[in-house]
């Protein structure tokens, strides 16, 4: 039997706990850092089935009204849903730390691989167990959108915001600031003319829960002008200090320096995850700082899409690229300065995020059960699981048909894949045990007959 603080993927049907210490919540956003594979779609349904299903920290309907809202931001919403449940039971402190500790597996991560990728290039070992574990992520976003589509999508109006929005993004290649801006201007207008529609029609499925719908407000989740203050002035320092120091010491034409511009820059324009922003990304840092090469940036992708954390994470191996190139310490210290390179990209991409939540989470809590503000959201949430299909199919047809559509398809990819979809729609396995099975198969596939 697994530990009361394990990661496993079996529903619950004790009572909620009286409280749950910050210790105990950290212990969870740190192994949450590290299984977080598949894509923002993954994570969400991971956080779900734990938070709400099995530990029942929090309920069903805050749960997707505090998504619904990270779904607006720019940014990575996984990252921000985490740090805005860990505010919501352990006031800044625990949302801060829970958004740290969700990144800082995969910071290390990417770091590491980097470094790997520019010291030892092209390792069969390595490259085998990515074959492996790509082929798995489709199959868990894939199952991810099942499962995030099954709750949200409750009558016949939501089903349809979804298939319109699928066929918005994958055929008429609309934006997806567009896409949400749509489906809120139909969640307004809707929420007023069918109003049973839009609202939440769920229950307490899972039992009651420690955050429960009708739970008071917690003190330090109304909002409080001296506190908006005094976030908004600590967050403009840290952005503003570490830019000082660096155009201090290096000057502001050097590679750090812009870095943190250029990542700041690029944090305001995540609006629609990581795909979205990345054409941004590589025009920025391939075509006009020179940052990485274009076939870095594409090796760089398919370590984001399979190492744990955001696929945003992606600005990491950026940074470490162009750090290590760069040099700053010298040419026996260039994992310094990529380090350095690495941490600075993650700090400016990923700051503006825990401001958004802070600022705004006190804001967003005072809409809880107003349908004249849920109801925009309910579309949103819709919408998005339209545009979570699409990019799972994205990424199945450039997994499993590398060299296009009209091309045979990678068969040994395509095997693990459909295997990888039994597990977990028939046969309930655990997200971790679906990876380490596929890297294990891919690495024997890749040895044998690559």
């Amino acid at each position: 039997m697994n530990p009361p603080d394990a990661l496993d993927f079996t529903p619950s049907t004790a009572a909620p706990p009286p409280s749950v210490s910050l210790a105990e919540a950290l212990r969870f956003w740190l192994k949450l850092g590290f299984i977080s594979f598949g894509g923002p779609a993954g994570q969400i349904a991971l956080m779900h089935t734990e938070l709400v299903e099995r530990r029942r920290w929090i309920s069903e309907r805050r749960f997707l009204h505090a998504l619904n809202f990270c779904m607006l931001l720019p940014g990575p919403e996984a990252q921000q849903l985490a740090t805005y449940l860990g505010w919501l039971m352990h006031r800044t402190l625990g949302g801060v730390l829970a958004g740290v500790l969700f990144v800082l597996p995969s910071l290390f991560f990417i770091s590491g691989l980097a470094w790997i990728y520019l010291c030892f290039g092209h390792l069969p070992f390595i490259a085998g167990l990515f074959f492996g574990i790509k082929p798995a992520v489709v199959a868990i976003v894939l199952h991810a959108a099942h499962r995030v589509g099954s709750r949200a999508l409750r009558n016949p109006m939501l089903w349809a915001i979804a298939l319109a929005a699928f066929a918005a993004v994958a055929v008429a290649q609309a934006p997806f600031p567009m896409v949400v801006a749509a489906a809120a201007l139909v969640g307004l207008i809707g929420g007023r003319l069918w109003p049973r529609l839009f609202a939440f029609s769920g229950h307490a499925a899972h039992g009651a829960a420690l955050v429960d719908d009708d739970a008071a407000p917690l003190p330090h989740t109304r909002f409080q002008a001296g506190h908006t203050v005094k976030v908004a002035l600590v967050g403009a320092a840290l952005w503003a200090g570490p830019m000082a120091l660096l155009v201090a010491l290096t000057g502001w034409h050097s590679a750090y320096a812009q870095m943190g511009w250029f990542f700041t820059k690029a944090a305001l324009m995540t609006f629609g995850g990581a795909y979205a922003v990345l054409p941004y990304v590589y025009q920025g840092a391939v075509e006009h700082y020179g940052w990485i090469t274009p076939s870095q940036m594409i090796d760089g992708l398919a370590l984001g899409e399979t190492t744990p954390g955001p696929l945003i994470m992606i600005v990491a191996f950026v940074g470490f690229i162009g750090g290590y190139v760069d040099g700053l310490f010298g040419p026996e210290a260039r994992a310094l300065a990529g380090a350095l390179g690495a941490a600075l990209a993650t700090w400016f991409t990923f700051l503006p995020s825990f401001l958004f939540i802070l600022l705004g989470g006190p804001l967003v809590e005072s809409t809880h059960g107003n349908l004249k503000f849920t109801a925009p959201l309910t579309a949103i949430t819709a919408a998005v699981v339209g545009v979570m299909l699409n990019l799972a199919l994205f990424f199945a047809g450039h997994v499993l048909w590398p060299a296009g559509l009209a091309t045979a398809p990678d068969w040994p990819a395509l095997m693990i894949t459909l295997i990888a979809l039994l597990a977990l729609f028939r046969w309930k396995s655990n997200v971790m045990k679906v990876i380490a099975a596929s890297a294990l198969g891919g690495l024997v596939m890749h040895l044998l007959w690559r």
